[in-house]
């Protein structure tokens, strides 16, 4: 059996667009806790982390025949993580500004009649949203934004993880964004 570990980055490169598991496994062993450990410092968030790293090694295995690496592998996948951070950063404020405009449109009740129609059917399009999402997601999502609860008061109060609540919701939020579409972009 090959000693994998004392490779170096280009041998393991080479198995790796062979298609050789093993390879792929020495380098995610080799990077994934230092990768790791620099999305933590940038996002402050564990598991947001750990889903870009993911995503990360998951690209690589699934574009290992084709992937073209013209620097170190060490600074492709800093690179790659870097653009993955700035890019969960990016849909971070996009969710932000489309909490907040949504939450101004619950407050506010007077608008001039085109944008009252316009509101109206964002408002039906966003209930239908909610109302297609799973049960348990849908009841979450439901309590954070309706009812303006905590992630901290709903997992209490559905014995659930703050974790699994901050999951769903940022699910629930994934999948309206993808069913509202533009639509989102006339109202905001």
């Amino acid at each position: 059996m090959l000693a994998y570990g004392s490779f170096s980055d280009s041998e393991l490169l080479t198995l790796l667009r062979e298609g050789d598991a093993s390879a792929y496994t020495v380098i995610y062993n080799r990077y994934f806790e230092e990768l790791y450990i620099h999305a933590c410092q940038r996002l402050h968030d564990r598991d947001e982390a750990q889903d870009v790293i993911h995503e990360l090694f998951a690209a690589l295995w699934n574009k290992k025949e084709t992937l073209e690496i013209k620097s170190s592998l060490a600074a492709y996948l800093y690179t790659s993580v870097r653009n993955r951070i700035m890019d969960v950063i990016a849909h971070q404020q996009v969710e932000t500004k489309y909490v907040s405009s949504l939450q101004n449109f619950i407050e506010t009740g007077y608008c001039i009649t085109d944008h009252q129609v316009r509101e109206r059917q964002l408002t039906a399009l966003i209930e239908k949203g909610i109302s297609e999402l799973p049960p348990k997601m849908r009841e979450i999502f439901e309590l954070s934004r309706k009812h303006v609860m905590s992630h901290k008061e709903i997992a209490l109060q559905l014995n659930l993880s703050e974790q699994t609540v901050r999951k769903q919701v940022n699910n629930a939020l994934k999948i309206l964004r993808l069913k509202l579409g533009m639509m989102l972009f006339l109202v905001v």
